[in-house]
C-alpha cells in the first residue's frame, strides 16, 4: 500500500536520516492513518490513497514530525483533512456505482438471507448516523470506525476534549432513541 512513499522519498530529501524517519513513521502509523481516511472516504482505494498523500505531505513539511508533541494526533488531522478534500471530490453517482459493486461482491460470498439481513442493517445503521447533525457524526466516525480517543478526537477536530465527549454521548444517545423507535414500529 504505502511502498510507493519510499521510493519518491529519498529523491525529494536525497537525506538518509529524514528517509529512515519517514520509513519508521510510515511502519508505525499506516494502518491508523488508513483507519482515519477509511472512517470518511468508506471506500478502500480512496482510504489508501489517503493515506499515501498523508504521509507525502508529512514529507514535504519543513518541520518534520520530530516537533510535534503527539505524531498520533498530528497524522490524523492531517489524514482527516485529506480525507474530507477526497470525499467533496467524490460524485455521488461515482460512490453509487462504486457501493453497488461492492454489494454484488458481498452477495457472492454469503448465503443470500445473511447478506439481506447484513445489507439492511449496515443500511440502518449508516441511514442512522448519516442523519445525525455533522458535529455528532464526525466526532461518532473518529470514535468508532477510526477508533480513536477523545484527546485524539478533539486534535483533529479542533475543539476542546470535553466537547468530544459530549458530542459522543448525544449522538450515542440519538442514536439509541431512533433504534427504540424503530423497533416499537415508529417512523423517524
Amino acid at each position: 500500500m504505502l511502498e510507493h512513499v519510499a521510493l519518491i522519498e529519498p529523491t525529494v530529501t536525497g537525506n538518509g536520516a529524514s528517509e529512515v524517519a519517514l520509513d519508521e513513521l510510515v511502519n508505525a502509523h499506516a494502518r491508523f492513518v488508513f483507519k482515519v481516511a477509511f472512517s470518511v472516504l468508506r471506500n478502500h482505494h480512496d482510504a489508501e490513497d489517503a493515506t499515501q498523500e498523508t504521509f507525502l505531505r508529512v514529507l514535504r513539511q519543513p518541520r518534520g514530525a520530530g516537533d510535534v508533541r503527539d505524531v498520533r494526533a498530528w497524522l490524523a488531522r492531517i489524514a482527516w483533512r485529506i480525507a474530507l478534500d477526497k470525499r467533496r471530490l467524490v460524485s455521488p453517482t461515482d460512490q453509487a456505482a462504486a457501493d453497488a459493486a461492492l454489494e454484488q461482491l458481498r452477495s457472492h460470498a454469503a448465503s443470500a438471507e445473511q447478506s439481506a439481513m447484513g445489507a439492511q442493517m449496515l443500511k440502518l445503521t449508516e441511514r442512522l448516523i448519516a442523519n445525525l447533525p455533522a458535529d455528532l457524526r464526525d466526532a461518532l466516525t473518529l470514535s468508532t470506525v477510526g477508533e480513536l480517543n477523545s484527546p485524539e478526537i478533539a486534535v483533529i477536530l479542533g475543539i476542546p476534549e470535553a466537547s468530544v465527549r459530549t458530542r459522543l454521548f448525544r449522538a450515542r444517545k440519538l442514536l439509541k432513541e431512533k433504534l427504540a423507535s424503530l423497533l416499537e414500529g415508529k417512523s423517524l
